[in-house]
């Protein structure tokens, strides 16, 4: 099968949806089909390299690496309609989607648009009123969404809110899938205690561990103001990544006295991040932003159990007691963390089961359910073309009478 993958973000910043689009790349083309990509480029120049095609574009500074384009007209275009391909995959709801929508009716082949991101939660970046912000939000998604001809969902979590926005397109749910082998590459102690060396950490003493893009939507800054508890006077936190909040999360840590247990290490390049899970105890996150948390998985392929405040993204991933805990508020978290780093052979115990849940979460398992998805929709949409073929036939059939 000929797959066009279209996607704001691919090479130029490192988040959920890249990754997702890398895996499903190559899983889809380690599968026998030929799959391209057509995305934005870092620059303001077009290009073609291998299998993705780069779209001339420029920095948006509504949210930092944001990129825009209005080379909607690009002779790239030229070069992806002589390839043909049988079904584009969308992955962000903003300019490529209007090139795949470009793509999809001159060839006339369905779109399958992966919904990743829950705007909603982002409404501060660009409506200072939260309820007016979640109307545009649900308005721009039904938009989108129902102009793609089926939609995935990563989550049952995800599926229930397109589902409230009045999407009427068939949703598949289709958990995104990671390159597992990369991460459960081994990692020697020595490498470990290397970097707890460079990060100031002593020995034998308890760490928790989170990962991801520093912004307000993650609720880092909850997680640190609870390391102020006196029960988790000897744990360390170490918080992988970068971005828009760092500043003022550097700035809070420094407020609450919390230099020597507080770690930030800045961002890390993938083939790196398995060292950095390496360092915990436990993956810990107070997000409800997330529409799968692709980190939450990273974190399971490593060993790590999870300690995450309760979301319905996280319902098929973590299982309480058996590959971590869930905590609603600063009350759970604290009496339940204080609890864990006093019984180390609980989470011996959950690291194993946390390494037996990511196994469901292979890259190869997902490009075979989106590829299942793939198949369904393009015959739906050849048995609707049909159908309305033959709903022609009465009326014509009408006007031939009438005329005679």
């Amino acid at each position: 099968m000929k797959i066009l993958i279209t996607t704001d973000a691919y090479t130029n910043m490192i988040n959920g949806v890249s990754v997702s689009v890398h895996n499903l790349y190559t899983a889809l083309k380690a599968s026998g089909n030929e799959v391209r990509i057509l995305t934005l480029s870092p620059n303001h120049f077009s290009y073609k390299d291998e299998d993705v095609y780069y779209i001339r574009s420029r920095k948006l500074k509504i949210y930092p690496d944001v990129r825009a384009t209005f080379a909607f007209q690009d002779t790239l275009l030229k070069d992806i309609l002589e390839w043909k391909p049988d079904i584009i995959h969308s992955q962000s709801e903003f300019f490529t989607f209007i090139f795949a929508k470009k793509i999809a009716r001159k060839l006339s082949i369905p779109i399958v648009h992966t919904y990743h991101t829950l705007y909603e939660y982002y409404t501060h970046y660009f409506c200072p009123s939260e309820t007016l912000g979640k109307k545009i939000v649900a308005l721009g998604s039904r938009f989108i969404c129902n102009q793609a001809d089926a939609v995935i969902a990563p989550t049952e979590k995800t599926a229930r809110i397109l589902e409230g926005y009045e999407v009427d397109v068939p949703i598949g749910i289709i958990p995104t899938g990671l390159s597992l082998e990369r991460l459960q590459k081994p990692v020697s102690p020595e490498i470990v205690q290397e970097l707890k060396a460079q990060l100031h950490i002593p020995e034998n003493v308890p760490v928790i561990v989170t990962l991801g893009r520093l912004a307000r939507e993650k609720n880092v800054d909850f997680l640190i103001k609870q390391m102020t508890d006196a029960r988790l006077q000897n744990l360390h936190f170490v918080i992988v990544g970068d971005g828009p909040d760092r500043e003022r999360l550097e700035s809070l840590v420094s407020e609450l006295g919390l230099e020597g247990t507080v770690h930030f290490t800045g961002m890390v390049a993938p083939e790196e991040v398995s060292k950095y899970y390496r360092l915990g105890d436990l993956f810990v996150s107070a997000s409800s932003s997330e529409t799968q948390g692709l980190t939450y998985i990273e974190a399971l392929a490593c060993g790590l159990p999870l300690f995450c405040m309760k979301d319905l993204c996280l319902q098929s991933i973590l299982t309480p007691g058996y590959n971590g805990y869930f905590f609603q508020n600063s009350v759970e978290f604290i009496e339940q963390l204080a609890e864990l780093i006093q019984t180390p052979s609980q989470i011996q115990s959950m690291q194993k089961h946390a390494l037996q849940t990511a196994s469901d979460f292979s890259k190869e398992t997902f490009a075979r359910r989106a590829l299942q998805f793939y198949l369904k929709t393009i015959t739906d949409k050849e048995e609707k073309r049909l159908w309305s073929r033959f709903a022609c036939i009465p009326k014509l059939i009408w006007h031939k009478g009438t005329e005679s």
